[in-house]
């Protein structure tokens, strides 16, 4: 167990761990106790390739789709992504901060990044969510919630409620009942 600051990287066992330079150390003192659900598809509403992989390691192709032109200069990642067969991928080590989040505010604390823990749903706001990725989901909170006890249900959160009017993530395509009754 871990309360978010100790020394050393926690990367999850069992899946596939592409580091991303899109990272940094957490500030000290402090614990990770949030979650936050995003999602994410490149080109929007395009499912499977390599280009959310390229993104997150500065290495998206501009020239490769007119939508890239506008971000393949940014510099983001997430701790863990998962694809629409369930496939899960891991970016960031959970004890370093992810830049998932940007000008964020949960509960009245800003820079959630410094907090939290991101996980990116191959998706869209409006297309429903599979069922393996629930699955994948559900797992990988449990997961995260035994290395970071302070993450309940409580301080699960979408992208769109800590940055509301700037993130619509994970839309209302994502069951949020199904989501957390399964927690249970």
């Amino acid at each position: 167990m871990t309360d978010g600051n100790l020394p050393g990287e926690i990367w999850l066992p069992g899946i596939p761990h592409t580091p991303s330079p899109n990272c940094d150390a957490r500030p000290r003192p402090g614990k990770v106790d949030l979650l936050v659900i995003h999602n994410i598809s490149l080109p929007p509403g395009e499912f499977g390739g390599d280009q959310v992989e390229a993104l997150f390691q500065n290495r998206l192709d501009p020239e490769a789709h007119p939508y890239f032109h506008d971000i393949a200069g940014l510099r983001v990642s997430a701790h863990l992504f998962i694809r629409r067969d369930g496939a899960a991928q891991q970016f960031v080590a959970l004890d370093r901060r992810a830049w998932h989040a940007g000008v964020s505010c949960f509960r009245g604390r800003g820079r959630c990044n410094d907090f939290s823990i991101g996980i990116e749903l191959e998706g869209t706001d409006e297309l429903p969510y599979t069922d393996a990725q629930y699955q994948r989901l559900v797992a990988l909170t449990r997961q995260i919630q035994t290395l970071f006890p302070a993450i309940d249900r409580e301080h699960v959160t979408g992208h769109a409620d800590i940055a509301p009017g700037r993130k619509t993530d994970p839309g209302p395509a994502f069951d949020w009942a199904r989501y957390l009754d399964a927690l249970d």
